[in-house]
């Protein structure tokens, strides 16, 4: 079997591994179980980070949330020929301006490292991060500018100044 074979099946199995999560709410022992076992089978598989990812985010456990954010920053980034640190990232370096699918997961995941890191403390690289998202993203479709915003005021509104 090719290295690429034994890759689609880890990436199988750990799939398979991963539906014991399904029970998040009623189980989380039991469901973070199954997210670490397929980790552990398909670490490099996209779905299985992204579901790790939306696992500890829903969960609200937000700075195990962020690895996971930051691999598909990554991901997204090597995919489309971008440099792997997104402070590299220039405006026009990938069709942002588009729907295309990675272009949008590398912004949604770069968004959603930049929300964590400033609900987790790190408010300079939180904003940083959204602010990039805003300027890559000529339509700020995910309203990156505005949570960007948001946090520089610290959850207040602009009548509260």
């Amino acid at each position: 079997m090719g290295a690429k074979a034994a890759e689609i099946d880890a990436a199988a199995a750990a799939l398979a591994v991963l539906e014991g999560a399904r029970a998040a709410r009623t189980e989380p022992e039991a469901s973070e179980t199954a997210v670490l076992a397929a980790l552990a089978l398909a670490p490099d598989d996209l779905g299985i980070r992204m579901a790790a990812y939306k696992f500890y985010f829903y969960d609200a456990r937000l700075a195990e949330a962020l690895p996971h954010a930051a691999w598909t920053i990554v991901h997204a980034a090597r995919v489309l020929g971008l440099p792997d640190d997104w402070r590299d990232v220039e405006p026009g370096s990938a069709a942002f301006d588009t729907l295309d699918p990675m272009p949008r997961l590398f912004l949604q995941s770069l968004l959603a490292w930049g929300w964590c890191k400033a609900r987790t403390g790190d408010l300079t690289a939180g904003i940083a991060a959204m602010t990039r998202v805003a300027t890559l993203d000529p339509h700020d479709r995910f309203g990156a500018a505005r949570l960007a915003e948001v946090v520089r005021r610290e959850g207040r509104d602009d009548e509260d100044d």
